[in-house]
């Protein structure tokens, strides 16, 4: 059976000022954030580095459209391209067509209450230091 979610790729949110949300969350909670927030490195049931961004973006983004909601969910997958075809067989609502860069491939689709869902299917390799 296709493996669909694999984890967590990131967690985006819309701010009114995302470089005072940044600094907030790296004075009280100690998260070191740089001009996207922050990338936290974990390792998987493998022992493959991987990670998952949280980013405040502006709150006038269009990124997250066509849903109007305040945040949006990546979630990390196997293949992308695949689960697509699979996802829109099932009656899944996909948005867009699949973008590809260095650190991997993206494609969106919505839930039933309309929150945009970004699938990535990652290359961590390009992002590695000594996480």
């Amino acid at each position: 059976m296709m493996k669909r979610v694999t984890g967590i790729g990131g967690m985006f949110f819309k701010s009114e000022d995302p470089d005072a949300q940044k600094s907030w969350y790296k004075k009280h909670l100690g998260i070191p954030t740089d001009q996207y927030g922050w990338t936290f490195w974990w390792r998987d049931e493998n022992g493959n580095k991987c990670s998952t961004q949280w980013s405040p973006m502006n709150a006038d983004t269009e990124y997250f459209s066509p849903s109007k909601k305040q945040f949006m969910f990546n979630f990390r997958v196997d293949n992308l391209i695949e689960l697509l075809k699979v996802l829109k067989a099932e009656g899944v609502t996909v948005v867009g067509e699949v973008e590809e860069y260095s650190y991997g491939k993206f494609g969106w689709i919505l839930d039933p209450e309309g929150n945009k869902i970004e699938l990535w299917e990652p290359i961590d390799s390009v992002f590695e230091k000594d996480n």
